[in-house]
């Protein structure tokens, strides 16, 4: 899957990371991603929900 990013709130609508995150993931310690990780599920608020087809 490709990300696709709302210009609105700088996140991916399908795992809600910002761009700089999704580009150093592979790069980020184990405690930086739990961090991360942690973030995701009160970020997908900021999204227009119209935007994820709800």
């Amino acid at each position: 899957m490709v990300c696709t990013v709302d210009g609105a709130s700088g996140l991916c609508l399908g795992c809600f990371r910002t761009l700089p995150e999704i580009a150093t993931w592979s790069r980020m310690t184990d405690e930086a991603r739990a961090a991360v990780m942690s973030e995701l599920d009160g970020r997908k608020g900021r999204v227009d929900p119209a935007l994820l087809g709800g």
